[in-house]
């Protein structure tokens, strides 16, 4: 009777936890089957990514310049007279040397015939005062002749020699009068507008500009650059002449040259520092008062992490990104960088080369997101896609 009462004891225990096993394997079933219905149900966020690069970015300096002639010359006038003769036209590309304009040389012609005539008439006359002060001093020491007319004689050798050299002056100052009678180019350059014409009578003492040269090939840029770059140019420049790149308004590069002068002293009302660069302007794109933007090449920085600049957001606590990671799920990232120059981020920290970074649609990611990966259009595809119509 006992061991009846035990069995059915043992057999209704066991039905007992065999049912409290079930109804908690029930319990638990139903509470974790919502929450994988809603992981399996989540909609991947489309999003388009970037590969980042390791590769060398230039480190540039920024600043707003204005073309300088390299030699600039307003051409006027040394003598008084009438233009005969214009040897060039506007616009002109002259060699130094070149002739441009011719005075009427014939009164500085005259001048010098008439110098070098009196100087030799005064030669002539000084021969003659030589052979009679040789005999007057012959004379002299015989005790035939004065001492008196022995000195007139030599003085007036003396005046005649004086006159000779007064003559020589003369010549030179119509000779080299003659010479600025024929307007000549200083130096390589082009010619601008000519202000005068055959005929016109100029005159030195008005200083009257004729025509203006500038020299364009080679060609200066000035610009300036925050005095905070002051040390690092000037390091750098002292191991070799550093890139300066000079851009039209539409970011259009237009030439390169060589950083050539750093100014001696740093402007204390703007906190700029001038430096001056040199351009070969072989094919005349920089033109004298030209404003172009600058870009200072300082240096390269080597074996860098880049990505889009779009790929950076920006919180109170810094900079962050997402990184698609093997399994379709961003990972939010805490990102350090040390720039970002012409569209693209310079990495420190956060993200590793070769992997993929969000560039768009980051604004909907959380960490942990699923993603479906999208094509980003080509610049090509995106300028040929038509217009909607309207």
């Amino acid at each position: 009777m006992k061991k009846e009462i035990v069995a059915r004891l043992g057999a209704v225990g066991a039905l007992v936890c065999v049912a409290g096993a079930g109804y908690l394997f029930l319990q638990h079933s139903g509470r974790d089957r919502p929450a994988a219905a809603a992981i399996a149900g989540q909609a991947a966020v489309p999003v388009t990514t970037a590969v980042a690069e390791q590769k060398d970015v230039p480190i540039y300096v920024r600043g707003i310049g204005t073309v300088q002639a390299y030699n600039m010359a307003v051409i006027k006038t040394r003598v008084d007279g009438e233009i005969v003769k214009v040897a060039f036209q506007e616009g002109q590309d002259v060699k130094g040397g070149d002739p441009l304009f011719q005075i009427d040389p014939r009164p500085f012609q005259a001048a010098l015939d008439e110098a070098t005539a009196t100087q030799a008439r005064n030669q002539a006359q000084l021969i003659g005062a030589e052979l009679d002060l040789n005999r007057y001093i012959q004379m002299a020491s015989q005790g035939v002749q004065s001492l008196q007319l022995r000195d007139q004689q030599q003085a007036k050798v003396d005046a005649l020699k004086g006159s000779i050299a007064a003559d020589e002056a003369s010549m030179h100052t119509a000779r080299l009068n003659l010479a600025y009678a024929n307007i000549r180019a200083p130096f390589d350059g082009r010619t601008g507008t000519r202000l005068v014409d055959v005929g016109n009578l100029v005159q030195a003492s008005q200083a009257t500009s004729l025509v203006s040269i500038t020299q364009i090939k080679p060609i200066f840029v000035n610009f300036t650059v925050p005095q905070d770059v002051n040390d690092d140019v000037r390091h750098n420049q002292a191991e070799g002449a550093l890139v300066v790149i000079a851009y039209g308004s539409n970011d259009a590069e237009l030439a390169r040259g060589k950083l050539s002068v750093i100014d001696n002293q740093i402007d204390p009302t703007t906190g700029t520092l001038r430096l001056k660069a040199t351009f070969d302007n072989g094919d005349e794109r920089l033109w004298p008062g030209q404003f172009v933007n600058v870009r200072l090449l300082l240096s390269m920085r080597s074996g860098t992490v880049t990505v889009p600049q779009r790929a950076i957001m920006q919180a109170a606590s810094g900079y962050f990104g997402f990184v698609v990671k093997a399994d379709g799920t961003a990972e939010r990232r805490v990102i350090e960088i040390a720039g970002v120059q012409d569209g693209i981020a310079v990495i420190t920290r956060g993200v590793a080369a070769g992997e993929n970074v969000v560039i768009d649609g980051q604004f909907r990611l959380t960490d942990g997101a699923r993603v479906r990966v999208q094509t980003a259009p080509t610049p090509a595809a995106a300028a040929t896609k038509p217009a909607p119509k309207g």
